[in-house]
């Protein structure tokens, strides 16, 4: 399980419901990386670096590209023409606090470089609209109750 966050597209007047779905549409169609995101994406790789410290990254076909960061487990992802941010939920306190920052941070990186808005589905708006503090215990509440069910 992580917590999820999707970079979208959104029209004047377009639901969010709207955007996710025609999202889904298009990640079935898309084969590539349309050239605008693998442009961006050479500019968010030495940013989020400069965020995160070292990340793995990888992918260079034409079809996808990720970059990983083994201490925090945040993921930033582009498949095609979708891009999104995963954390897993391994923090709570804090550490989720901490972690949600960066994830902001990132967040706010990818917005400047594609244009795009950070969508948040947990809370259904965008991301920049939510409280992090909120996200924190949130991400906190799901940590605690997946290691009470399954331990950790």
């Amino acid at each position: 399980m992580s917590y999820d966050i999707y970079f979208l597209s959104r029209r004047d007047g377009q639901s969010w419901d709207e955007v996710l779905e025609a999202m889904e549409d298009a990640a079935e169609e898309s084969e590539s990386i349309p050239a605008r995101l693998l442009d961006a994406w050479d500019r968010i790789v030495p940013q989020a670096g400069a965020l995160l410290g070292e990340v793995d990254v990888t992918g260079e076909e034409q079809e996808s590209r990720e970059l990983s960061d083994s201490d925090t487990g945040i993921d930033l992802s582009v498949f095609g023409d979708e891009v999104s941010i995963t954390v897993p939920f391994w923090h709570a306190g804090n550490d989720a606090a901490d972690v949600l920052g960066k994830v902001f941070a990132l967040a706010a990186v990818v917005e400047k470089e594609t244009g795009l808005t950070a969508y948040d589905p947990q809370t259904e708006r965008p991301l920049m609209e939510t409280q992090p503090q909120g996200l924190a215990e949130l991400m906190s509440g799901v940590t605690e109750d997946l290691r009470s069910r399954y331990g950790g």
